[in-house]
């Protein structure tokens, strides 16, 4: 008796996955960890194998620098960074709109590289976990996303640290306004409620079965005695945080039981470290992150055997290895629950996702000057905004809905209103002239992508690629039929070929160019009107 079309029971284990290393389990890994992977990515990685994918991905290049391109900069020059460049003495917000322009430029820019590696995902993910609004002084944003790039993959308790005194966050949560004489309590509770223990089921007055009230109020008085100064400055490098101890509440903070009973007096500047490291013995924060890369990577369904297995394993090894996030993922993008044919495809994309499923998977990027670049690539920033997600705007504290709004989660990115849009900037990037700047155009790159293929002069092989690396877990016949037909314009499989290998012999000749591109370019603007590419 076969086995092969009896439903499998659901692998909940954090075990080395030991079953086939394909294209469709490579495929998967690269789609859930990038913002979109080649045909000849994906297999790189079959060839590489699972274990030495996992270790490319988690090893990250270098930090990169958002450069001057606009004429509104009056500091750095044009081609330079301006990251460590003062503000002008007059005239300072044409050109802080110059340099977040330029910053959401290169996160865009970031986003389309071309290597393969997990840190673009990462930094996106503490953006939502952290769910600062960065509408913000240009310095102290970059501040805060140079921190979280070159922390997202270490040590979780050290991010906390720092982002508790970067002055983007003082700002943010009012940190910078919480003092002896005028406590507030915004960044304390959220410090406990979102970023570490999480919030429980209410169990009495004020008692959340992770922490308390008194909890939120002590943390407030631990807290205080910082401010922020330097903000668009003609003449110190900033912004900056200062602990002031005149401003810091000197008396004893008792917290709850859930954090040991601990006292902390009078420790100045050191009691916020300190603070946070008792909030690091708490029995809960491990699974509260946990749960939170969980859903970010694997699903949102956190079922109570997912709770009682898979997040406790997690959590386990967040703790064995002093909080550092590495070993984390390592062990769940190596485990046979990631690869569990229940997860696969059960995640929305993102709007980033979206387009850079798009883009990145036809290995498109504007190939102009930097002005031109940077231009094209801020209209992708706001082509995300539009689809609801403003990289520098979470909408609130605890970051995109998407991630914690039961029971819709990831759906809630293809509601009605989004997935009309969504339709519109696929047809925007095929069938138009997609991006336009100073003449100027960006929209895929359909010849380049068609080319790197398994068998570009064979349609049905081109279908089943396209399906490989668009898909999570394919499409009906009847779809594969439907796009090799648009694929080849109604006519017999053999006329693509004879068409394809005339653009081949010639390229650069219109004639045939043209037409097998826009062959492609219609295959691919139906592709993306899919349900099945809507999900990883």
């Amino acid at each position: 008796m076969t086995t092969d079309n009896v439903l499998q029971p659901v692998s909940l284990s954090l075990t080395p996955y030991t079953g086939t290393w394909n294209t469709a389990t490579a495929a998967h890994l690269l789609r859930r960890t990038m913002f979109g992977a080649t045909y000849a990515q994906i297999q790189q990685a079959v060839t590489d194998g699972m274990t030495t994918t996992v270790s490319n991905l988690l090893t990250l290049p270098a930090q990169t620098f958002p450069l001057t391109y606009s004429p509104d900069e009056a500091v750095a020059s044009f081609g330079s960074t301006w990251v460590n460049s003062l503000y002008p003495s007059s005239n300072v917000q044409a050109t802080d709109n110059a340099r977040r322009a330029s910053g959401a430029a290169w996160l865009m820019e970031r986003c389309n590289q071309p290597g393969m590696n997990i840190k673009e995902k990462m930094c996106l993910f503490w953006i939502n976990h952290f769910g600062v609004d960065a509408n913000s002084e240009a310095k102290a944003v970059y501040q805060y996303m140079s921190l979280i790039e070159d922390a997202c993959l270490g040590n979780f308790k050290q991010l906390i640290k720092d982002v508790t005194v970067k002055p983007l966050m003082l700002q943010f949560l009012n940190g910078a306004s919480n003092n002896y004489f005028a406590p507030n309590e915004n960044y304390a509770r959220e410090l406990l409620e979102l970023y570490t223990v999480g919030k429980g089921p209410q169990i009495g007055p004020g008692d959340y079965s992770t922490y308390t009230e008194d909890d939120v109020a002590a943390g407030a008085r631990i807290l205080s005695g910082y401010t922020i100064s330097d903000f668009f400055s003609s003449t110190v490098q900033g912004p900056n945080a200062t602990f002031t101890p005149i401003l810091h509440d000197p008396g004893a903070k008792t917290l709850s039981a859930y954090f040991g009973s601990a006292t902390l007096t009078n420790l100045g500047a050191a009691e916020a470290d300190a603070y946070i490291d008792i909030i690091f013995n708490h029995p809960e924060f491990a699974k509260h992150i946990c749960r939170k890369l969980y859903r970010w990577f694997v699903n949102y369904d956190l079922t109570a055997t997912v709770e009682t297995t898979v997040i406790n394993d997690m959590a386990a090894t967040l703790v064995a290895n002093s909080f550092e996030i590495l070993p984390v993922l390592d062990e769940l993008l190596k485990s046979e629950h990631f690869y569990d044919m229940s997860v696969r495809g059960a995640i929305i994309k993102n709007p980033l996702e979206c387009l850079f499923s798009m883009i990145n998977v036809t290995g498109s990027m504007p190939g102009y000057d930097l002005a031109t670049n940077y231009e094209m690539y801020l209209n992708v920033y706001y082509a995300a905004a539009t689809l609801g997600m403003d990289y520098f705007t979470p909408p609130s504290v605890g970051g995109w809905t998407a991630y914690y709004q039961t029971p819709s989660y990831s759906k809630l990115w293809a509601n009605s209103s989004y997935i009309k849009l969504r339709f519109d900037v696929g047809a925007f990037l095929t069938v138009t002239n997609g991006i336009q700047v100073n003449g100027n155009y960006f929209k895929l790159n359909c010849l380049n992508f068609l080319d790197g293929l398994s068998n570009p002069s064979d349609p049905v092989d081109v279908i089943d690629d396209m399906i490989t690396v668009f898909t999570p877990k394919g499409v009906s016949a009847a779809t594969k039929i439907m796009l090799k037909a648009i694929l080849c314009n109604g006519q017999p499989d053999f006329e693509w070929t004879v068409q394809y290998n005339e653009y081949l012999a010639d390229p650069g000749n219109t004639t045939f160019s043209t037409p097998v591109r826009q062959r492609v370019e219609f295959t691919l603007y139906r592709l993306f009107q899919l349900p099945e590419f809507q999900t990883i």
